[in-house]
C-alpha cells in the first residue's frame, strides 16, 4: 500500500524556519522524482519544489527560490523540505507528490503569522 506521510508542519512567525518531512512506502521511492506542493485558502494547489530520484538538479518556483530547500535521503525514503524566511504568504498546506505516478500524500498545514 502506498503511503506519503508529510509532518513539521505547525505555526511560526514570519521570518522563521520549519522542516517538512515526507516518509514514503510501499514503492520503490529512489526511482521516483519528488515534488511539493502547496494550497492556500481559495487558491488552486501549486508547484513549491522538486528533485530527482538521485537528489541532483533541485527546481523551485520562483516565489521560494533562495528560501526553501529541497532534499531527500534514499535510505530514508524520505524527501524534505527546509523553509526559511517564511512569509505570511506561504501559508498553506503543504504536499508530498510523486508526479510521475500521481501519489499524494495528506498534507500538512504551516501557518506563518504573528
Amino acid at each position: 500500500q502506498v503511503q506519503l506521510v508529510e509532518s513539521g508542519g505547525g505555526l511560526v512567525q514570519p521570518g522563521g524556519s520549519l522542516r517538512l518531512s515526507c516518509a514514503a512506502s510501499g514503492f520503490t521511492f529512489s526511482i521516483y522524482t519528488m515534488s511539493w506542493y502547496r494550497q492556500a485558502p481559495g487558491k488552486e494547489r501549486e508547484f513549491v519544489a522538486g528533485i530527482s530520484r538521485t537528489g541532483g538538479s533541485p527546481g523551485y518556483a520562483d516565489s521560494v527560490k533562495g528560501r526553501f530547500t529541497i532534499s531527500r535521503d534514499n535510505a530514508k525514503n524520505t524527501v524534505y523540505l527546509q523553509m526559511n524566511s517564511l512569509k505570511p504568504e506561504d501559508t498553506a498546506v503543504y504536499y508530498c507528490n510523486v508526479p510521475r505516478v500521481g501519489y499524494w500524500g495528506q498534507g500538512t498545514q504551516v501557518t506563518v503569522s504573528s
